[in-house]
């Protein structure tokens, strides 16, 4: 049932095949993708001071974040991907032509490869992340900007410089293609990375949310995240807790 699924879903995008190869694609799907996850928790900020049922599940609840500077946010966001990521995204489309397979791959293969590009991915965003925590010139230069903001929101997820946009961004396109994935699978990638990312950053623990969901804390989530921003040394890995374990930069509260 699940494969008849993602075989419909292929299908679909096949027929819009013209579409996927457009060097605009990556970039608009990239920036809608993350405006589409920020939005509910953008609606969650603006009604946060007013609502104690909101509230109550804010990580920091004595900070609230103004308009001013979700806008501030979003400007940046939109910049960055114009200026800096279309670019790149029309010379990648012009190096790599890619052949569609008719079928979608198995169920099982789509979980195997999307948790094995996530691990990928937290590994390579833990050791950049500490080296330019470690590293005085590599945080001053390029990765403070990041850190303006010591409470998380969901807009403040994509405010990084060049460098940061750029390297991360690295990392997620080309895993996928390491490891021999499955053009839908590299889809599914992008979009649970983005979604990951942005709940990071969101700034709330609901009762729902991914690191209470995976067992035995192996997930950290939005409190381990919005806790390296208000400690800056601590919990360096975007997701899963064992690198921090083993490095001895975990800290839970």
């Amino acid at each position: 049932m699940s494969t008849l699924l993602l075989q419909g879903i292929w299908d679909w995008i096949q027929v819009h095949n013209a579409w996927l190869q457009s060097p605009f694609f990556p970039v608009l799907f990239s920036l809608g993708t993350y405006l589409l996850f920020c939005l509910p928790y953008v609606v969650l900020d603006f009604l946060s001071p007013h609502v104690e049922l909101i509230s109550c599940y804010k990580i920091q609840q004595k900070h609230h974040v103004s308009w001013r500077v979700m806008w501030t946010c979003l400007v940046h966001s939109v910049y960055n991907h114009v200026v800096f990521i279309f670019p790149l995204t029309v010379i990648h489309w012009y190096w790599r032509q890619v052949s569609l397979p008719v079928e979608a791959p198995h169920v099982l293969k789509v979980a195997q490869d999307l948790v094995t590009c996530l691990l990928l991915f937290d590994f390579q965003y833990f050791v950049w992340h500490m080296l330019h925590h470690k590293v005085p010139w590599l945080y001053r230069t390029f990765h403070k900007v990041h850190h303006k903001y010591t409470s998380t929101f969901a807009l403040s997820t994509e405010y990084s410089g060049m460098w940061e946009t750029l390297s991360l961004g690295f990392f997620a396109a080309m895993n996928p293609q390491l490891l021999g994935c499955h053009p839908l699978t590299e889809l599914l990638f992008f979009v649970l990375n983005i979604w990951l990312s942005v709940e990071d950053h969101c700034g709330y623990d609901f009762p729902w949310a991914t690191h209470r969901l995976v067992p035995f804390g192996l997930y950290g989530g939005a409190p381990h995240h919005d806790l390296h921003h208000l400690l800056f040394k601590v919990n360096c890995a975007p997701y899963f807790t064992h690198w921090d374990r083993l490095f001895g930069t975990l800290h839970k509260e």
